[in-house]
């Protein structure tokens, strides 16, 4: 292992706080003294399908503590899933069946390897103990925290004052995932800045325990590629892990200067010493930040996809952005316009074609000036093709050959 204080420099990382520094230090110092590794836990609740970017944050700072030697635990909430985090929330999240948590776990297996090492990496559920806690156990672990304390959380105590519902079993969620860490028995547990007060209930089950209280490393929200909210799948502005490469880079290049030296920071590989390097590059003209930005991308997409297909997304997007050419692998769309006229509408082209999903989301791009026909912008959303041939252009990126005979 390396020394604790290198150690904790690599972990300090993106990090926004660490609670606490000294007693981390204090725990890497122990696990070389007694060349035991520590065991490092992340939860994560299955309560949509697929892994975006931002969830890989945590990911990636698990493999940090891989590399440093230490044992991490990759915690599938599918009981707490269940419940729903409470964290953020301004009403009551719907409780998931254990249907649908259980399919969207057998995702989270198959894509977390993409990023950790299998030999260094422990997979477990909750519900292994929480199917079979007795109610007198449960109790216990509610006796633990009060309603009032309860309430010093932000979210609770905005809904208490809303007089929105605060359903009792909502208050469940930080206790069972602070018990998770009793049984675990963790002696660092990850999470967003939006988990810090579920973090902290963990410090203060395990002391009830009679376990020495886990340290906390909190990972700042990732924004997505608006670079203004937190990465969300229902917010459109996520990049999945299981894009298509050609989609992942063209996205990582859309980010802004200033948000790529985040994604740098919490995503890329790089040492710490490149990091700062690179941000001295940048700052001094040395270094052009498209140049960074491409470098960026071609990191990320090759984790995911391979060299070979990251080499591929690189060349078509230098195609498609600098040198203002047509993609190799467009598609054709067939149209007849002999059956009915209507057919040859473009709003309703684009949908067909399934470009978008639906003739209002065409009309929208339309209006937006984002559709061309031939590199001619079109602005007029009751645009019907004669016959003939057409490069239309949707956004950035989406090309379709169009043939109406």
């Amino acid at each position: 292992m390396l020394d604790p204080e290198r150690q904790l420099d690599i972990i300090k990382r993106g990090t926004v706080e660490i609670i606490t520094e000294e007693e981390l230090l204090d725990k890497l110092k122990r696990a070389c003294e007694n060349n035991i590794p520590l065991r490092i836990k992340a939860g994560f609740d299955p309560t949509a399908p697929d892994i975006h970017l931002g969830h890989t944050v945590l990911l990636e700072k698990m493999r940090q503590f891989q590399e440093l030697g230490h044992d991490v635990i990759f915690l599938i909430g599918d009981f707490t899933g269940m419940i729903g985090d409470p964290s953020g929330r301004s009403e009551m999240r719907r409780p998931l069946s254990r249907e649908e948590v259980l399919e969207n776990a057998k995702t989270y297996e198959s894509q977390i390897y993409k990023i950790l090492e299998p030999e260094r990496t422990k997979v477990v559920f909750n519900s292994e103990w929480m199917d079979n806690m007795k109610a007198h156990e449960l109790i216990k672990i509610a006796s633990i925290y009060t309603v009032a304390r309860m309430l010093e959380r932000e979210d609770f105590k905005q809904r208490w004052m809303a007089q929105s519902p605060i359903s009792i079993h909502e208050f469940l969620y930080p206790l069972i995932q602070g018990y998770d860490s009793v049984v675990l028995k963790a002696d660092v547990e990850l999470g967003g800045t939006d988990q810090r007060f579920n973090l902290i209930v963990g410090r203060e089950i395990q002391k009830e325990y009679s376990q020495k209280p886990q340290c906390l490393v909190l990972m700042p929200l990732l924004e997505g590629i608006d670079g203004v909210k937190k990465m969300s799948k229902s917010l459109g502005n996520y990049i999945g892990i299981t894009e298509p490469p050609s989609d992942m880079f063209g996205k990582l290049m859309s980010i802004s200067d200033e948000l790529m030296l985040k994604y740098y920071e919490l995503l890329s590989h790089i040492s710490n010493e490149e990091f700062e390097l690179l941000k001295k590059g940048i700052k001094e003209g040395k270094i052009h930040p498209k140049s960074a930005k491409e470098a960026l991308a071609f990191e990320i997409t090759e984790r995911y996809w391979g060299r070979m297909d990251a080499e591929r997304a690189r060349d078509e997007f230098k195609k498609i952005f600098e040198k203002r050419q047509i993609p190799d692998n467009i598609e054709t769309f067939y149209v007849s316009s002999r059956d009915d006229k209507r057919d040859c509408w473009l709003p309703l082209i684009m949908k067909n074609s399934r470009i978008v999903k639906s003739t209002s989301e065409a009309i929208r791009l339309i209006n937006q000036g984002a559709v061309k026909i031939n590199e001619d912008v079109i602005r007029d959303s009751d645009t019907v093709l004669s016959e003939g041939e057409y490069i239309l252009k949707a956004g950035k990126r989406k090309f379709l050959k169009i043939v109406v005979s």
